[in-house]
């Protein structure tokens, strides 16, 4: 029996190991153009930018793992479904719950495997990965100036530019808003970045525009005045100092979650966000054991050998497993149901099912 569960995990384990580098890599792409941007044109080092792609890679295997389980599933099982050794498999006295064994005892140890991975690994690698994006942000403040967006990044101070080239600027317009008082506008047709890190801060260098100045008989008052050349220091938010981040409920521990819900809990505070945030880690953790049960008998009732169905069919579900998750967090956050039945309603309702399909299809 021991050469047919090795040719099994053999089946299973090649394919998954190809779907979990492909998919990572397709979603590690998606970011290539936005990081050659800020490399060539934000002048933002490599080195920071090979961190940052570092610490977000865990975050990938949150939704491929799963997904690359359940495409090796389909494709393990729909192709020896295809070649009929499934047939060939029970004809000889094997049944399919002999068959399905290894894969499914692989399936537990990766859940297993991925409970600690997302307790432990996935919410400290992304508040690294946000404190280091903070501190990319002060030591190259291009990083955070997007054309045709309002960035409110700065201390009392609204920006609005239409066009960045390099640490140029053009037509700049700068808000001052202040309670009680009019807005003061800064414009100007040109300007240039200087960064000064050191002082959680950067110097802009305007040409070309005017600006309101308070009036000195009535500060609550405005006169323009027109400038060739004018400077200002903007300071960056305090919730822009990487040494002052605090966690976010998807960056914290289970441990760290539970204490954080008795401190607001004892002061009266709704907790079922971090609720939910407990129990989605590991929810997910368990999804790649329910992937594998509902796509054997799923493989083996379709028995197709085709890549393309097969990836098909796992997006397919993939996307329905997201789907009822939604559905059951929004009406735990909606109060509907308890966090931990909307949390866990889609690995519920796609294990029922698979166990169904799997009962049916070993009776045959």
């Amino acid at each position: 029996m021991h050469i047919i569960r090795n040719y099994l995990l053999k089946e299973f384990v090649g394919p998954f190991l190809l779907a979990l580098l492909v998919s990572t890599m397709i979603l590690t792409a998606g970011n290539i153009v936005q990081v050659a941007d800020m490399i060539i044109n934000k002048g933002v080092s490599a080195f920071y930018i090979l961190k940052l792609l570092l610490f977000l890679m865990p975050w990938l295997l949150t939704f491929t793992i799963p997904i690359s389980a359940l495409s090796a599933t389909l494709l393990a099982f729909g192709r020896l479904a295809g070649d009929n050794e499934i047939i060939a498999l029970k004809s000889s006295g094997v049944s399919l719950y002999r068959i399905a064994s290894p894969v499914l005892v692989f399936g537990f140890i990766l859940s297993l495997i991925c409970i600690p991975l997302n307790d432990k690994l996935l919410p400290e690698s992304g508040f690294v990965a946000r404190k280091l994006i903070k501190e990319i942000g002060i030591r190259n403040p291009l990083a955070l100036l997007e054309p045709g967006v309002f960035i409110k990044g700065f201390e009392d101070y609204i920006i609005f530019i239409y066009n960045i080239n390099g640490n140029k600027l053009k037509n700049i317009r700068i808000y001052q808003p202040e309670e009680g008082r009019p807005t003061r506008t800064i414009v100007a047709e040109e300007g240039e970045v200087i960064s000064m890190p050191e002082k959680n801060a950067i110097k802009l260098k305007l040409k070309n525009g005017s600006a309101d100045e308070a009036l000195p008989q009535n500060p609550n008052s405005f006169y323009k005045m027109v400038f060739k050349t004018y400077y200002m220091t903007l300071n960056f938010k305090d919730a822009m100092d990487y040494n002052k981040i605090e966690k976010k409920p998807r960056e914290m521990t289970i441990r760290e979650l539970r204490r954080e819900i008795k401190k607001l809990e004892k002061d009266k505070v709704e907790t079922i966000p971090l609720y939910i945030e407990m129990h989605n880690k590991i929810a997910l953790a368990f999804s790649n054991i329910v992937f594998i049960l509902i796509g054997i008998p799923i493989a083996i009732k379709t028995h197709r050998r085709e890549k393309s169905i097969n990836f098909g069919l796992a997006m397919f579900l993939f996307l329905a497993y997201w789907g009822i998750m939604l559905g059951g967090v929004a009406c735990a956050i909606r109060k509907f149901v308890p966090p931990w039945t909307g949390v866990w309603m889609a690995n519920i309702i796609l294990s029922l099912v698979g166990v169904y399909l799997f009962l049916k299809m070993a009776k045959k």
